[in-house]
């Protein structure tokens, strides 16, 4: 628990000290945000907005992480791998701003180098931990069987990968409002936290290597994504950018895959994948039914901006949906673990 403690205010100081300085630095040297012209009218005031401050949450998650293992503490494998594919997908993400900024355009990367960077994250810790883990191989729920369908370490390895990039993306879609993408992930976050702690006093139902270590990973990046929150809510004074975005989405797809829990995944980062199912409906309504638009601007919180609602109604809106799926998510969590120790009281001599 010391470790968890010591993780969380560590990255949370971090992010909060580290964006404060970002925000100075960026601002001096001119590098703000390129605001795309078709989007909601009010969002042109933000542009020349400071980005890349998802280097802070980042560097304070990853900081936090190995200090706090220095206490009682000892690197795992899984925990490491986490890690550096958090620190892989920033990368990523940063060289995307980058071009942004140096180009003064709102396009980075084009689409196959952004692939391209991703999947090989994506692959490289798949494969590390195919090799290098006890990982379990099987499809998951709330546990590794809790339903014994066993994809073998290849498949598992292309399965992983789907997941990481679906949920890069997912985050990196969502990251559209001022904090919408920071509050949403510390609440998912605080749910790999419970669960990676739960595995860890209950090792003999969830036989999760290196939980303890999981749940530090979790709760720096909480703490990384609460720091940066204070400057970037609303209205915000710095962005995340895809630095930022995509070293999330891609901790939330480890995080899932390495706890055992990768169904469960989409339930507690609901608010993200109904963000992607509302650009996918759209983009099959205007190719496919005669170019109706389904939402009047995709992500759908574009939709309801433009529908009158303030951004700040939107955001808190979207963070109250995004607390009743991790709530929602938890709760099947425990209901199962209750299931399985009743199940092991009864049967398990």
């Amino acid at each position: 628990m010391i470790r968890l403690l010591l993780a969380v205010t560590i990255s949370t100081s971090i992010s909060l000290l580290g964006t404060r300085y970002l925000i100075k630095w960026l601002s001096s040297k001119g590098i703000g945000q390129p605001i795309r012209k078709d989007g909601p009218g009010g969002h042109q005031t933000k542009a020349g907005t400071p980005t890349m401050g998802g280097i802070a949450v980042v560097l304070g998650a990853f900081v936090a992480y190995i200090i706090s293992d220095l206490y009682n503490g000892i690197y795992t494998r899984s925990g490491l791998f986490v890690m550096l594919a958090i620190l892989g997908a920033g990368f990523v993400g940063f060289l995307d701003d980058w071009i942004k900024i140096r180009n003064a355009r709102n396009l980075g990367l084009n689409k196959k180098m952004k692939i391209i960077g991703l999947s090989t994250v994506a692959f490289g810790f798949a494969i590390l931990m195919a090799l290098f883990t006890e990982v379990h191989t099987e499809v998951s729920f709330t546990r590794w069987d809790s339903i014994s369908f066993d994809l073998g370490p290849i498949g598992w390895v292309f399965w992983a990968a789907f997941i990481i990039l679906a949920m890069s993306n997912a985050v990196n879609l969502t990251d559209g409002l001022d904090g919408l993408a920071a509050g949403s992930s510390t609440l998912c976050f605080s749910a790999f936290t419970v669960i990676s702690f739960w595995a860890f006093r209950h090792p003999e139902i969830y036989q999760l290597d290196h939980a303890l270590d999981l749940a530090v990973v979790a709760v720096s990046m909480l703490g990384a994504c609460v720091g940066f929150l204070w400057w970037n809510a609303a209205p915000a004074k710095i962005f995340m950018g895809d630095t930022g975005s995509l070293a999330i989405g891609t901790g939330l797809g480890c995080l899932g895959l390495a706890t055992n829990t990768q169904l469960l995944l989409p339930i507690i980062c609901g608010i993200f994948v109904l963000e992607t199912i509302s650009v996918v409906v759209q983009i099959v309504g205007y190719r496919w039914m005669n170019q109706r638009r389904i939402f009047r601007m995709a992500p759908f919180h574009h939709h309801f901006e433009l529908h009158g609602w303030p951004e700040t109604t939107v955001i808190v809106r979207f963070w109250i949906i995004s607390g009743f799926f991790v709530a929602i998510a938890l709760g099947i969590f425990y209901a199962d673990f209750v299931e399985v120790s009743d199940f092991r009281e009864v049967f398990v001599p």
